[in-house]
């Protein structure tokens, strides 16, 4: 049972058995003797004692715990003993009878010594072993070409790198060995002040080695694997800072040049405005899109730091709360805008109008054309979703869309009409009916020929909300029809007739309403059909040859025209067919 003594060293509180207090007294005497007579003795000694007292309390797993022999050895083995140094004022004129010298991992610092702004370039060059010049350059240069979001990169590093106060944090700080000779040389140098606290990265680690510093084979494996462990460490730290130091950059970019200053003006600004149902200015979405994707960006930068950087300072859980409290109301709130913007979209409303079509020549054949725009093929037009911003000749900002289609159906009676129905979204079925009469879509009747739009417009406040127009056109039944050709009029035109073909081909021929509402073909090249029984057939005409065999479990299809010889058989037919060829 061992006797605790209750001891302040350097404003810290321990508890140290007896014996160990002796040995810590005696060696903390013997220092001050080996100082008495040195300039800056008091702010040695005082350094030293702060080293010991941070040494103990990396030691102590928890504020009950004593302080023991065990601990205060390990502390003399790394601080070592006076008598292994010169303490005279001739240490810096003569060398040392013996010194070891030992290679330390540097610790990241700000040298506020050295320093412009904040000491940041210069604690960046010891820790890299450059000169300080260049990462100022390498700064100043990044700043440029990023338009000034590495200023914001340099203010994060000035709050995250602590400041090198202290003598041992200034020997840290270059790889120097943090000892009684090392802190006395610094101190002569004119380090003078001396802070509360001394950081080392490896100490418990050279504390606990074995004194004749041999290593089992073992071990060398452990720490072999344990290296190649901290390089992969390393390498993803420096890809986490990359990725977030870019991400960063690059929303600061984005949001000074576009979001809220407007520097350089994208046609897609335009189109926000026509899809933004909220009525939310682009600068505020601007700044939620920034805290909802820089605060991550943010964090794994801090973690690739935390990573390659073991004395990293802390922002504190008040600016991490606050990150993520900002990071939570930007994602919510974007939410909301989210739902708000697809309520938008929620109910579909139409308006629809009938009117007869009176023609020149009833008899004659009645021809349709398509009135085309080529507003939505210039240049400086941009797209969304078919949709084209545009002006008016009284420069009156308006949208263009090509969402039109053309449908030909039979009519009942012997009067031949036309439906135009104009289709929207809206938040509610009100408004899209509303938004839907706004849509101004023309045709015109001219003798025998009815001159259609192939395209709609409408203006620009009332947005974007899926506008369509569909045509229908009732012809009675013996009604001749002609179509214009317009490369438009394959995806555009749609009517039943016997031939199946779609729009493209409508174009080459002419047409009869019958009883049954298809379009008959009245000049169609007439086809040749050979079958037999439903399963086999031969169609030959101005297509080429169509040879269609189904039976038996067996499908053979040989297709030829102008694209060249087709074959579609089943793996049991082609099997025959392979037979057949080797035989």
């Amino acid at each position: 049972m061992n006797k605790t003594i209750n001891i302040n060293l350097a404003n810290l509180f321990f508890h140290i058995d007896e014996v160990a207090y002796a040995k810590l007294q005696r060696y903390l005497e013997a220092i001050k003797r080996s100082f008495a007579n040195t300039n800056g003795s008091e702010e040695i000694i005082a350094d030293i004692e702060a080293r010991i007292a941070e040494l103990f309390h990396e030691k102590m797993e928890n504020e009950r715990q004593v302080i023991t022999e065990k601990e205060v050895d390990q502390v003399i083995g790394i601080m070592g003993q006076p008598e292994d140094y010169m303490v005279d004022e001739d240490i810096f004129e003569d060398q040392p009878i013996s010194t070891k010298k030992t290679s330390r991992v540097r610790k990241l610092y700000r040298d506020i010594d050295n320093k412009y702004i904040g000491g940041v370039s210069a604690g960046l060059g010891h820790y890299f072993g450059i000169d300080a010049l260049w990462v100022r350059l390498l700064w100043v240069l990044l700043t440029i070409f990023s338009w000034g979001g590495f200023i914001f990169i340099y203010a994060l590093l000035w709050i995250l790198i602590p400041e090198a106060t202290t003598t041992a944090q200034k020997l840290d700080m270059r790889g120097e060995a943090v000892n009684i000779s090392n802190i006395e040389k610094k101190v002569k140098e004119g380090f003078e002040d001396v802070a509360e606290k001394v950081k080392s990265v490896d100490y418990e680690k050279m504390g606990n080695k074995v004194k004749d510093s041999s290593k089992s084979f073992f071990n060398a494996i452990a720490d072999l694997i344990m290296f190649f462990f901290k390089i992969i460490g390393k390498f993803i730290g420096i890809i986490l800072i990359i990725i977030g130091a870019a991400g960063i950059v690059a929303l600061i970019v984005g949001l000074f040049t576009v979001g809220i200053l407007d520097i350089i003006h994208l046609p897609g600004i335009d189109f926000y405005n026509l899809v933004n149902s909220t009525n939310t200015p682009v600068w505020v979405v601007s700044i939620l899109a920034f805290f909802a994707m820089g605060i991550p960006f943010f964090f794994l930068m801090y973690l690739g730091l935390k990573i390659l950087v073991n004395n990293l300072k802390s922002i504190g859980n008040i600016a991490k709360f606050t990150l993520l409290g900002l990071w939570l109301i930007s994602i919510i709130l974007l939410t909301v805008f989210g739902i708000h913007q697809a309520a938008a979209h929620a109910y579909s409303g139409n308006v629809a109008i009938e009117k007869e079509l009176h023609f020149a020549q009833p008899s004659e054949p009645i021809k349709i054309n398509l009135r085309s725009t080529d507003r939505d093929k210039q240049e400086n037009n941009m797209h969304i979703n078919g949709i084209v911003l545009d002006y008016t000749e009284n420069g009156e900002e308006i949208l263009i869309s090509r969402d039109f289609r053309l449908y030909l159906k039979m009519s009942h009676d012997s009067i031949a009409r036309i439906e135009v129905r104009k289709n929207a979204d809206g938040n509610s079925f009100k408004n899209a009916t509303e938004t839907a009469g706004k849509i101004n879509y023309n045709y015109v009747v001219q003798g025998n020929t009815i001159l259609l739009d192939d395209f709609l417009s409408t203006a620009k406040e009332n947005k974007f909300r899926d506008q369509d127009v569909r045509v229908y056109i009732y012809l009675p039944v013996g009604t001749k029809v002609e179509f214009g050709k317009s490369p438009e009029s394959c995806w555009i035109i749609r009517a039943n007739n016997d031939r199946n073909v779609d729009g493209c081909e409508l174009t080459k021929y002419s047409w009869m309403m019958n009883n049954n509402g298809e379009l008959i073909c009245n000049d169609c090249p007439e086809t040749e059909e050979i079958e037999e029984d439903q399963n086999n057939k031969i169609i030959i005409d101005e297509n080429g040859v169509d040879i269609d065999i189904k039976g038996d479990g067996d499908n053979f299809k040989l297709k030829i025209d102008e694209k060249g010889v087709q074959i579609k058989a089943n793996e049991a037919t082609k099997a025959e067919l392979k037979k057949d060829t080797v035989g």
